[in-house]
């Protein structure tokens, strides 16, 4: 008998000797067996193996090593790496589709893929995949199928798969023990993790280490035990193992979600008297949990207090004080921590500017907002626009939107311009859409714009329809619009389409440099004549001087955004 055929039959006469329960879904009363053989809805969306062996490729059907196979599943694990779980999956049901048979190493990954995105609902799936295609697991395999149930909460399931690892000869290791552990504390039983540790010490070479610890202390404070996960750090300690940065923060955490601060801060001490000193990370937790608590005065004094731990403060705490301030309508001390962002070198950024925008806006102080949009302007919307990171501008001219302050053109096309320069034409036409909405019309210079992004993603066609855009919004092309035109046509190798564009120009502009009755010239002699430059360096940011808005330049000053307060 398989594996699996063990697997099974034990899950059903514990089911019917009623030692297990025998699902973690309840539906008016009727529990569901965990895993449905006959409706698995989601299953249908995974089809893990070829519909017909005559689809196989011949390497597969050969029983032979397919390098396809190894290469796509070489790939799947890339992508988890990178904590892409979704595209690993999408590459394993291209494989499916294109004929190929998985290798227990690509089930392996898909195991830990869906585990990742918590589709529990598949793990017995490919757990009787492996068994009908006679693969023989290995400890990898048995260790993913482990983690899978333990990241589930089904603990029964977990110990199963552990007992048939061992049955076949592959022995535990620390990092099993671990993920078992975990599992525990997942389903809320941490008192049976002793249970656990207990086999741990039965084993050769296997013992806990620094990461079986935390997993516990993480456990009973998920439980809200803040003393049960003491006396595990008393006990790590008396076994020889140090504490680290990683157990602390989940102390302190523990009493912040408690509403513990001061027993958090406590916390540091004890930390430093065992040579682990506070991170950023910790303070972070401090100055947070303060902030939620509304004890905001509290957060500021731990502020100040970091700088005996050697810690700078960041950009999230700020924010944090900000609008901890602000909910207290206090604007006194808004003023001092726009001051500490100053003196740390600390840039503001889109919380920043939505925070202070939208407390002076809920108070009707809308020419306030206006300024502060002139400093946004120049240190948000441009500066992410410059950094590739478009996504930032356009949600500062959200904020901007929300708190009663409208964009103007100038605004509007430079986000536009960030969405060509990162080549995404369906944003920069969503931002453009955004603009029609607040009645701005777009200009020459917007555009010309979209006319070069669409010049760059290489679909000339979509510059062309842009001039019937403008002509609908009365602006009028001109002889740079149709120069790009031209070039999106001739970049994408149809010269005579580009020809065709300038042809169609001139026609309409024999007064200005040539009549109908010269011979029409080649695209490029039109270009040598004309002087024309053709790079399409035209999704630069728009020159914004902020004419429009008010006399001057405008230029970030977080000096500038404290005095509003006074």
């Amino acid at each position: 008998m398989g594996y699996i055929e063990e697997f099974d039959k034990e899950k059903a006469n514990s089911v019917i000797n009623g030692t297990t329960r025998a699902s973690n879904v309840v539906l008016k009363d009727k529990q569901i067996q965990e895993f449905p053989i006959t409706d698995r809805s989601l299953d249908r969306k995974i089809q893990f193996y070829p519909v017909s062996e005559s689809t196989l490729c011949t390497f597969c059907k050969s029983e032979g090593s397919c390098k396809i196979v190894r290469s796509r599943t070489k790939q799947m694990n890339i992508l988890l790496e990178r904590g892409k779980p979704q595209d690993a999956q999408s590459v394993f049901n291209n494989l499916i589709q294109e004929g190929h048979k998985p290798s227990l190493v690509t089930y392996t990954t898909l195991l830990a893929a869906l585990t990742l995105q918590k589709r529990f609902e598949h793990i017995h799936s490919i757990i009787s995949e492996v068994q009908k295609n006679r693969m023989e697991p290995d400890s990898v395999f048995f260790n993913a199928a482990v983690n899978a149930f333990s990241e589930s909460g089904d603990m029964e399931g977990a110990m199963r798969m552990f007992s048939k690892m061992k049955e076949h000869g592959m022995k535990p290791t620390t990092s099993t023990y671990n993920t078992l552990i975990k599992g525990y504390g997942i389903s809320g039983k941490p008192e049976e993790s002793l249970k656990v540790i207990e086999l741990m010490y039965r084993e050769d070479n296997v013992k806990p280490n620094l990461r079986t610890y935390n997993v516990l202390v993480r456990a009973w404070c998920n439980k809200k035990n803040i003393n049960e996960a003491w006396n595990i750090v008393s006990k790590m300690v008396a076994s020889g193992t140090r504490p680290d940065a990683v157990t602390y923060n989940t102390l302190v955490t523990a009493y912040v979600q408690n509403k513990q601060g001061k027993e958090a801060e406590d916390v540091i001490l004890e930390r430093r008297n065992n040579n682990v000193q506070p991170n950023e990370r910790t303070c972070g937790i401090i100055i947070s949990g303060y902030c939620k608590e509304g004890r905001v005065m509290d957060a500021l004094r731990f502020l100040h207090k970091m700088k005996d731990f050697g810690v700078r403060p960041n950009l999230v705490m700020f924010n944090s004080l900000i609008k901890g301030f602000f909910d207290m309508s206090d604007r006194n001390n808004v003023d001092e921590v726009l001051s500490l962002m100053e003196e740390y070198g600390v840039k503001p950024d889109v919380i920043t500017f939505s925070t202070i925008m939208n407390a002076w806006s809920a108070a009707g102080y809308m020419i306030k907002c206006r300024e502060i949009f002139d400093d946004m302007v120049e240190a948000g919307i441009k500066g992410y626009v410059r950094s590739k990171e478009p996504e930032k501008a356009e949600q500062l001219v959200d904020t901007m939107k929300r708190s009663g302050v409208c964009p103007n053109v100038v605004i509007f096309t430079t986000v536009i311009s960030g969405w060509c320069s990162c080549g995404s034409m369906d944003s920069a036409m969503r931002v453009l859409g955004k603009m029609i909405e607040s009645g701005i019309s777009p200009n020459l210079k917007t555009f010309e714009i979209i006319i070069g992004g669409y010049a760059e993603a290489k679909k000339p066609w979509k510059a062309e329809e842009t001039l019937q855009l403008m002509e609908g919004f009365g602006v009028h092309p001109q002889k740079s619009t149709l120069v790009l035109v031209a070039e999106a046509w001739r970049a994408a190798g149809l010269t005579e389409e580009a020809n065709r564009v300038m042809g169609s120009f001139r026609k309409k502009n024999t007064a200005r440099f040539l009549t109908e009755t010269q011979p029409l010239e080649s695209f490029e002699k039109f270009n040598q004549k004309e002087g024309v430059n053709l790079s399409l360096s035209r999704l630069q940011i728009p020159n914004v001087v902020l004419s429009d808005q008010k006399k001057g330049s405008t230029k970030l000053s977080l000096s500038r955004l404290k005095h509003e307060f006074t």
